[in-house]
């Protein structure tokens, strides 16, 4: 078979099942093992990082890491076999590293003979800091959605390399990673005339149902070069959110799409999670439930906590005007002590859901806010017991980091103009899609008072990256003054607007 043939077929020579296609770049070789998807860092730490690969056949991971980019010093470890049972992807977290630190790092698979091993990849992390050290880092979500994927005419998912060129210290993607409910064409006609292209996987030509299909989900994103580019050289935290598994899940859903022959949302979100952690530099040693929520420090002026809104929520038909659950009793409560005993000057909530926006499914509510006037109902009352312990426990300079809704805007919430008086003003900041349709604006729901003071969004649903309307946010925070800045920035990287914050004194 010619490589277009390996490619349609699904199947490398060594008999591993490909999840998606292989990159452009990579080379099939009968006598020595191939990685197929380059390299990643994720959860990065003050004295490393996990790094992430994948093998074309069962093979043993080695990484090898540096403060030298030309590795004439460096240190290798042996990492773990890389196997048919987790796709051939595995991960390794390297410890030993001062904070602050640019480490390099080179990955290899070596045959399980210990004959032979791959051609290298390489990458780059910077440790997290400690003390009162600067801070950069950007966000944003929302990949491959709404048809559109990898269009080779406009070279592929190009906001990825606008992120990578700020240079940020990390990267946080705020959830729907991927899009498992929708499926890709090879050609796309737009109502001017344009035609956008696909490149088109098996796995991406129908909705994941199975282990494989979602496995797929996350091997064609790194297809692109641009994103591989900024995932081997910027460490990654990762949420996820609802299309990691399908449109709007919540844990007990049965669907009734006919596209889907699996109908049981739990099974096809347990699919999804295993390969979702396979695919992503993701360390569940991190997460409190060996799930998805976790935090990371950066020095003394940044805490960032990474919630899950997805696994624990109620149904999005349950009744509006009682009690609701978004993060789950135990998420809830680790938040709020989580955020009470930070030391850090900025305590950054990454959730993969806004607050304030009426984010609807259907006749019913997907997100928080629920849509009706008055005092916090559904799951706005888990948010405001969050909110209102926070102020209590007098915890200052909280701000809110979310995507999902497909375009940029700048929140500010306050008791003044809110239907509940016992809380402190935020910010909430949104920034998306990284590459997807983008849609907008939602309607703000007023029962924790926000005020929307920028809004950047598109003319009509569903608009082609083509037109624009991509997004991601930039976060900086001064070590010396402490100040934080946040920019909402256009796929191109161009600034659209900015906001300095002072932290507040606790009182």
């Amino acid at each position: 078979m010619d490589r277009r043939t390996v490619l349609r077929a699904g199947a490398l020579s060594a008999g591993f099942l490909v999840a998606g296609a292989l990159p452009a770049n990579a080379v099939l070789r009968r006598d020595r093992p191939v990685l197929t998807h380059g390299v990643q860092t994720g959860d990065v730490t003050t004295d490393g990082a996990l790094v992430w690969t994948r093998a074309d056949r069962p093979s043993r991971m080695l990484v090898e890491v540096s403060t030298d980019p030309s590795f004439r010093r460096s240190r290798r470890i042996r990492g773990p076999v890389l196997t048919p049972a987790s796709d051939g992807t595995g991960k390794l977290r390297v410890r030993g590293w001062p904070p602050g630190c640019e480490a390099y790092y080179r990955v290899q698979a070596e045959d399980l003979d210990g004959r032979t091993t791959s051609e290298p990849l390489t990458g780059s992390f910077r440790t997290a800091p400690v003390g009162n050290s600067d801070v950069r880092f950007a966000w944003s979500g929302d990949v491959a959605g709404q048809g559109w994927g990898i269009n080779p005419d406009i070279g592929g998912m190009t906001g990825f390399a606008a992120v990578a060129a700020r240079k940020p210290d990390f990267f946080l993607h705020s959830g729907d990673t991927v899009y498992s409910d929708n499926p890709l064409v090879e050609k796309v006609t737009l109502p001017d005339g344009q035609v956008w292209r696909n490149v088109v996987t098996p796995e991406k030509s129908k909705v994941a149902e199975t282990l494989a299909e979602y496995r797929g989900q996350f091997a064609y994103n790194l297809l692109d070069s641009n994103v591989r580019a900024l995932a081997a050289s910027v460490p990654s935290i990762v949420q996820w959110d609802d299309h990691e598994v399908v449109n709007n899940w919540y844990p007990g859903e049965i669907l009734d799409l006919p596209q889907y022959t699996e109908k049981r949302v739990d099974v096809l979100a347990q699919r999804a999670f295993q390969a979702f952690h396979e695919w992503q530099p993701i360390d569940p040693a991190r997460a409190v439930d060996g799930r998805v929520y976790r935090s990371f420090s950066f020095g003394r002026r940044v805490e960032l906590f990474v919630v899950d809104m997805r696994t624990y929520k109620d149904a999005n038909n349950a009744p509006r005007d009682c009690a609701g659950q978004i993060l789950g009793a135990r998420q809830a409560r680790w938040l709020v002590d989580s955020l009470s005993r930070s030391r850090a000057t900025w305590k950054i909530v990454a959730a993969d859901l806004p607050i304030g926006l009426i984010v609807p499914d259907g006749a019913d509510i997907e997100g928080v806010a629920n849509g009706l006037p008055g005092k916090p109902g559904g799951r706005e009352h888990e948010l405001a017991w969050v909110l209102r312990t926070l102020a209590q426990r007098r915890v200052r300079n909280v701000v809110w980091l979310t995507a999902d809704v497909h375009y940029t805007a700048a929140h500010h919430y306050s008791p003044d103009r809110a239907a509940v008086g016992d809380f402190d003003p935020f910010w909430e900041f949104v920034s998306g899609p990284l590459h997807a349709g983008a849609f907008g604006p939602n309607t703000l729901d007023p029962t924790f008072g926000p005020v929307a003071e920028f809004v950047h969004a598109p003319p009509a649903a569903n608009t082609s990256p083509l037109l624009g309307y991509q997004h991601f946010g930039e976060v900086a925070v001064d070590g010396r003054s402490g100040e934080l800045t946040v920019w909402l920035r256009d796929g191109r990287g161009t600034s659209l607007w900015s906001k300095t914050l002072r932290p507040e004194r606790a009182r």
